[in-house]
């Protein structure tokens, strides 16, 4: 092989080169680059018949191979490959000599350097063929169309990724971005990437989308997706992360309608409801409350008490199978945030037929209970029945009634609250009154926190009474042995104190040791509540788990047995906390969120914030601060000697509501 002027490929390009030397498996070569290399002889592609003189000088061989190179790459350009292939297609045989079909295209003036020109395209272009141990291997039609759709794909992907870069840019820079078909798909793709990461469906092409616009930083599609009018400032992107559904479809809707329309309260005594229309009712809720589910009455009974626990019943319109039931049991529970709230039920039902609206008559599930002045239970019973709020008030207008004993009723229905807190506490009963905290939104976008206590007369009242329903619920459906869903709560692993405190330290350690609460098909201790079984029942408006519950009871109720049986309560269960789970991240997720933009706003990083110790540990010292009773750390042994209990000073060192992320120092 001396002398000859061989083709091989380095890297995806081929070189020419002179054999300077055949040492047999190897060849002393000079490339047309002037460089000399050992190259094995396998991967000689091509090789001349006519040899040249090998003591030529270098520049005198690499004039030659580039003149050689450069002929053959002019022919190659020459080549058109798709009608060679045509040709070669209809062959009998499947591989072909490179000389045969570089004579099919060249005729009878083929030689080495048509034959390595052609070699030169199939490498080029590799659709219509391929090169194999010295042959030319032709693909079946069926494979170059294959190709030709892998090709057209690729095509329209790089023009995907051209136009939606731009359009992107553009609306990052806040100008008119191109009327554009595949505007959507493209911000649809950046969406589901921001959302869900490397488990998107389309992540590698959103990754390159982004790369192309020039966004690489982790936020700048959250950003991206405000510019282009998809997402709302703020858009709590933690509900799409957890897939919690938060529209309602329209058949969900339609159905919502008809049910707005159905009989009013005197049709609906045809079956077999109590009319209790003439009791006076009245709810307490919060200020802003629109989905009232529970009301109360009372009535003197000689030394003892009837009150009247009136529950709406959303049974009466939400049914198994029903598409409502069915977006119910997908959301789990309503979600309330500071911008916005997800119903768990469409507002014309949650807020409209289903809640008990002041004046209206609505269906609901009662529990008519006889009490001592101690708030001891001599009786109840559980009704179907019809009735009438004829009094709302808020819990502030609540406490002022009661700060100045200016309501009887209310009087009375808050000395029983109390005496059955007292029995509940006795009981094992937990209360840890820690403030909820309440974000606001002004009307300027400003934000405010501050900090209600919930265990004020007004709120005791009504919590009492809602828990004592449901342990009443709980009993009835227990001493029947009627298959239900039961929460339940083994004892705390300590006890920090013996009642009720209002101390902020010793509550939020408290609840550090409590046991994990259960769903559970058969009833058990609930040592939180102080009860020997316990459900809720209380709020089937907001709660998939109290609808289910209300409607096997009403059931019951109505003489048709259970509704649920107990391998359908198992199923429930585990829809229920499937629902909660992702609820619960969500509340967590955006309450924090919030937090962290208020402190941004109104604190600042370097600014100094009050900071109660709850524990030292380790490799840090946990921290609540106490104006917003949102959890930290400060790192250790940086700071002064402190003790869990003590209120020390701390600096704000960063704060990013997007990444969840906060840092406190001293």
């Amino acid at each position: 092989m001396q002398g000859k002027i061989i083709e091989y490929v380095e890297q995806g390009r081929f070189f020419c080169a002179l054999v300077l030397q055949d040492q047999g498996k190897r060849l002393r070569v000079m490339n047309q680059n002037g460089k000399e290399i050992n190259l094995p002889a396998s991967r000689v592609l091509h090789e001349t018949e006519r040899k040249h003189p090998t003591q030529l000088a270098r520049e005198e061989i690499m004039q030659l191979l580039q003149g050689v190179a450069e002929k053959r790459l002019q022919m190659m350009r020459e080549i058109d490959l798709a009608e060679i292939w045509e040709l070669a297609v209809e062959e009998e045989a499947d591989a072909f000599s490179p000389f045969f079909l570089a004579e099919l295209c060249f005729g009878a003036e083929t030689g080495d350097d048509q034959v390595a020109a052609f070699l030169r395209a199939v490498f080029d272009d590799r659709f219509f063929f391929k090169f194999r141990d010295g042959r030319i291997l032709a693909h079946s039609r069926e494979v170059v169309e294959q190709q030709r759709e892998r090709e057209e794909k690729e095509r329209r992907r790089e023009e995907l990724l051209e136009k939606g870069a731009r359009m992107m840019q553009a609306l990052m820079a806040g100008e008119p971005a191109p009327d554009w078909p595949e505007r959507d798909r493209c911000l649809d793709v950046v969406r589901q990437y921001y959302l869900f990461g490397g488990e998107a469906p389309e992540a590698e092409l959103a990754r390159d989308l982004l790369k192309k616009a020039g966004f690489g930083r982790p936020h700048d599609p959250y950003y991206l997706l405000i510019k282009a009018g998809i997402w709302q400032p703020d858009e709590n992107v933690a509900l799409y992360r957890q897939d919690v559904p938060v529209d309602f479809s329209a058949g969900e809707l339609a159905r919502a309608q008809q049910l707005a329309a159905r009989p009013d309260g005197q049709a609906l005594l045809d079956g077999d409801r109590l009319d209790l229309r003439h009791l006076p009712l009245l709810t307490i809720d919060g200020e802003y409350t629109r989905d009232f589910d529970d009301a109360l009455h009372l009535e003197r009974q000689g030394d003892h008490f009837l009150v009247g626990i009136h529950i709406a019943d959303v049974s009466e319109y939400v049914r198994p199978g029903d598409p409502l039931f069915e977006a119910a049991r997908q959301r789990g529970t309503s979600l309330y945030f500071p911008d916005r709230q997800v119903p768990m039920l469409p507002k014309v039902v949650s807020e409209g037929v289903c809640s008990l609206v002041e004046g209206q008559p609505r269906p609901v599930l009662s529990f008519l209970v006889k009490l001592t002045p101690q708030g001891e239970v001599i009786d109840f019973k559980v009704v179907r029945a019809v009735v009438q709020v004829n009094r709302r008030i808020t819990y502030n207008q609540a406490e002022e009634l009661l700060a100045r004993r200016g309501d009887e009723e209310l009087q009375v229905l808050m000395e029983l609250g109390f005496r059955l807190q007292e029995r509940r506490v006795a009981s094992g009963a937990l209360i840890i009154p820690i403030p909820d905290v309440n974000i606001n939104i002004g009307r300027n976008g400003r934000l405010q926190v501050h900090l209600d206590e919930v265990d004020t007369p007004a709120r005791t009242l009504v919590a009492e009474f809602m828990v004592l329903a449901n342990m009443l619920a709980a009993q009835y459906l227990a001493d029947r042995q009627i298959p239900a869903l039961y929460r339940a709560q083994e004892p705390p692993r300590q006890r920090l104190a013996p009642s009720v405190v209002k101390d902020l330290y010793i509550n939020f350690r408290q609840r550090r040791f409590l046991a994990r609460g259960q769903l559970l098909t058969e009833p058990k201790l609930h040592s939180g509540v102080g009860a020997s079984q316990y459900t809720t029942v209380t709020s089937p408006i907001r709660r998939l788990l109290d609808l289910v519950v209300q409607q096997q009871l009403t059931h019951v109720l109505q003489g048709k047995g259970p509704l649920y049986s107990l391998s359908d309560c198992r199923d429930l269960s585990a829809a229920i906390l499937a629902a909660q789970a992702r609820a619960n991240q969500v509340r967590l997720l955006r309450h924090r969120y919030w937090l962290y933009k208020y402190l941004a706003q109104e604190v600042g990083v370097g600014n100094r914030l009050d900071a109660l110790v709850l524990e030292i540990q380790p490799r840090r010292i946990q921290v609540v601060l106490t104006a917003i009773l949102l959890e930290g750390d400060l790192p250790l042994n940086q700071g002064p000697n402190v003790r869990p209990g003590d209120l020390v000073k701390v600096k704000l060192a960063k704060v990013h509501a997007l990444d969840n992320t906060f840092r406190l120092e001293w």
